[in-house]
């Protein structure tokens, strides 16, 4: 059963080794791909043969694109601390999700919907950004229909608010993934959406980046 009846998320055991694994791979990635791609460069170099050169031209590319982007894994891990040490889990089953056909999302962009913590009745979708991290559960959502990869994320679990940012995961937990709400305006910051002040509050802990005047005039 999902710990909801602790305060935070961070509070729950099962949650903080998820995490401590989450970022443990997120460090030794960030030692081992690029060592991967170097220990690649430097056989190629030593071997100088031309027919080498394409056996290893996929290998190279792929280990040098996963250590450019490693450091991107570390800062969403990080992220996830925070906003898990902000919120309490909940538990949606069978949420709304689907592909395309909201505000803000392409043709082919995977969201799901969550209802605002003020008012249940209003739900907000959630776009997953196009990225390696989100292809797990874009393979999962939006369906429509129920096959056995969609049965795995039947029940959700979620640590957050859905005006600014959180932390979704797969029963256990497991599979972190952080979404967050696509900036309002050109400057990359969340618009309050109307949050009140303990909102607001909670979500500048977690390390949502927004303008406090402009929070505190839409709030009054």
């Amino acid at each position: 059963m999902p710990p909801v009846h602790h305060p935070v998320a961070w509070d729950d055991p099962a949650t903080r080794r998820a995490w401590a694994k989450l970022v443990t791979c997120a460090l030794l990635g960030q030692i081992l791909w690029p060592a991967v791609w170097l220990g690649l460069l430097a056989w190629y170099v030593i071997m100088s043969t031309t027919w080498m050169l394409w056996f290893f031209f996929v290998p190279l590319l792929y280990s040098f694109y996963r250590a450019f982007l490693q450091p991107s894994y570390i800062s969403s891990a990080l992220r996830t601390r925070w906003l898990l040490r902000a919120y309490p889990w909940q538990v949606f089953e069978e949420p709304e999700s689907g592909i395309g056909k909201v505000p803000g999302a392409t043709a082919g962009d995977v969201w799901l919907s969550f209802p605002t913590p003020e008012r249940p009745d209003e739900k907000l979708p959630m776009i997953l950004k196009v990225h390696i991290r989100s292809m797990w559960w874009r393979r999962r959502l939006g369906r429509g229909y129920a096959t056995e990869k969609t049965q795995q994320i039947r029940e959700v679990w979620f640590a957050g608010d859905p005006r600014f940012a959180a932390v979704i995961a797969a029963p256990g937990p497991r599979r972190f993934h952080v979404v967050q709400q696509r900036p309002m305006n050109k400057r990359g910051v969340a618009d309050p959406q109307g949050a009140g002040p303990a909102a607001l509050a909670r979500a500048r802990r977690a390390g949502v980046r927004r303008p406090d005047a402009d929070a505190d005039s839409v709030t009054g």
